[in-house]
C-alpha cells in the first residue's frame, strides 16, 4: 500500500544501512580519543566529511559541520548567527519552524526579528526580503523550498540581492526538503549556510549537517568537548555520520532520475485523482517540488481523511512532521492567506525514490475509493 509521507521521513537505504553496520559493532571507538580504537572512528568521520563537501561542491571538508540533524542545524545557523554578530534576523513568515523559532529565542536575547509576508502560492518576494535587511541584521534565512507545500523559493535571486545591498549579511537555507530533487551546490553565489537532513534522503535519523562557509562565523548553540572546531560539541555519531555520506552521495547520483520517476508519480496521482473526486491544488501554479502534492478536499476534514487514509492502508500527512503529532492548523497556510476552514480540509501527500508513474495511479485510485466513501 502506498507510503506517501516521504517528506515526514524515507526508508533507509540499504546501502547506507551496511555502511553503517559496523561502527554499531566492532569500530566502536570515541573519535575524541587519541588511541587506536579511537583513530578509526576519526578517521571514519573525516572520510565522511570529505564525501560530503565534494558531493556539494564544497572547497573545504571542514565547511562541513556534523548535527543531530536539520532542526539542529537550523538552530546553529539562525542563532549561531544572530548570537556572533549581536545582530537581527529577516526570514519569510512560511520558514520551517526550527527557524522560526530560533529566531524568535534570539529576539528573546535582543535581536530584531523581521518576517516577510509571502503571496497567496507562499513564495517571498527577493525585494521584500532585501529590504527588510538593515545594517544590524547579521542573517537572512529562506529555505529552498517549502516542508508543507513543496513550493520552490527564488533562494539564488535573494541570495545576489541582498548580497549586492548588504554584502555583510549571513544568508542561510535550510535545503532539507529539497536536497533529492533541487540541484544543491556550493558556488560563490550560493548561501553561506546550508542545511541537509539525513532521513529525508535515505540516511538515518538524528544527523545532518549545516555547511558553513569558510570565514563564516557562528557562536555555538551546544557547549561542552569543543568537537567541530568547537562549533558543534557532543560525542559524534559515528554510524550515522558515515551513512549519512552514503545518503548525500547517492541522491546526488540519482537526482536525474529521482526528478523524472517521481515528478511522473505526482503529477499522474493529481491527474488521477481530478479526474475522480473534486480536489484543489494548494499552490498549483508555482514552482514545486516533484515530490510534494498538497491538496484540499473539499467538504472532508483532514483528520477524517487521514484516519481513513490510514485505515486503507495510505500514509500521509496533515502538514509538518515536526511537531508534537497533533494536528493543528497550518502557520504556512494562514501566512498564504488560505482559511482555516480551508485549510482544515487539505492534506500533504509526498512520494519518494520508489515511485513512479503506476504508483502514482494506483495511489490516486486508492485515495479517491476513500474519499468518496466519505459523508
Amino acid at each position: 500500500m502506498p507510503y506517501l509521507d516521504h517528506a515526514a521521513t524515507t526508508p533507509m537505504r540499504d546501502d547506507v544501512r551496511s555502511a553503517m553496520a559496523p561502527y554499531q559493532g566492532d569500530r566502536f571507538g570515541n573519535p575524541s580519543g587519541v588511541h587506536t580504537v579511537a583513530r578509526v572512528a576519526k578517521n571514519a568521520i573525516e572520510e565522511a566529511r570529505e564525501r560530503i563537501a565534494a558531493a556539494i561542491g564544497a572547497a573545504r571538508p571542514l565547511e562541513i559541520v556534523f548535527t543531530g540533524g536539520g532542526t539542529e542545524a537550523d538552530n546553529l545557523a539562525i542563532a549561531g548567527s544572530a548570537l556572533f554578530r549581536t545582530g537581527g534576523v529577516v526570514t519569510p513568515a512560511v520558514e520551517h519552524a526550527a527557524v522560526l523559532e530560533s529566531a524568535r529565542f534570539a529576539r528573546r536575547l535582543g535581536s530584531e526579528v523581521t518576517v516577510v509576508p509571502v503571496d497567496s502560492s507562499g513564495v517571498v518576494d527577493p525585494e521584500e526580503i532585501a529590504s527588510a535587511v538593515t545594517d544590524q541584521t547579521a542573517v537572512v534565512s529562506v529555505m529552498t523550498a517549502n516542508n508543507e507545500t513543496g513550493v520552490i523559493q527564488p533562494i539564488d535571486a535573494i541570495a545576489r540581492l541582498v548580497r549586492s545591498t548588504r554584502g555583510r549579511v549571513t544568508i542561510h537555507t535550510d535545503a532539507v526538503q529539497a536536497f533529492p530533487s533541487l540541484p544543491i551546490r556550493v558556488t560563490d553565489d550560493s548561501p553561506d549556510l546550508i542545511t541537509v537532513s539525513g532521513h529525508k534522503i535515505g540516511g538515518p535519523k538524528g544527523v545532518g549537517f549545516l555547511f558553513v562557509r569558510n570565514g563564516t562565523e557562528l557562536e555555538p548553540v551546544i557547549h561542552g568537548g569543543g568537537q567541530e572546531l568547537g562549533r558543534r560539541s557532543g560525542t559524534h555519531d559515528v554510524a550515522g555520520i558515515v551513512g549519512l555520506a552514503v545518503a548525500v552521495e547517492a541522491a546526488v547520483a540519482e537526482r536525474e532520475q529521482y526528478v523524472n520517476r517521481v515528478g511522473a508519480a505526482r503529477d499522474r496521482f493529481e491527474h488521477d485523482l481530478a479526474a475522480r473526486i473534486p480536489i484543489e491544488v494548494t499552490a498549483g501554479g508555482a514552482d514545486r517540488l516533484v515530490s510534494h502534492s498538497h491538496l484540499r478536499f473539499p467538504g472532508i476534514r483532514a483528520e477524517t481523511m487521514l484516519v481513513r487514509l490510514d485505515l486503507a492502508g495510505v500514509a500521509a500527512s496533515a502538514g509538518a512532521a515536526c511537531h508534537s503529532g497533533a494536528i493543528a492548523t497550518s502557520y504556512v497556510l494562514a501566512a498564504m492567506g488560505i482559511a482555516p476552514d480551508v485549510a482544515a480540509e487539505s492534506v500533504r501527500f509526498s512520494f519518494g525514490r520508489g515511485d513512479d508513474a503506476v504508483s502514482g495511479a494506483e495511489a490516486a485510485r486508492i485515495v479517491a475509493e476513500v474519499a468518496g466513501g466519505l459523508p
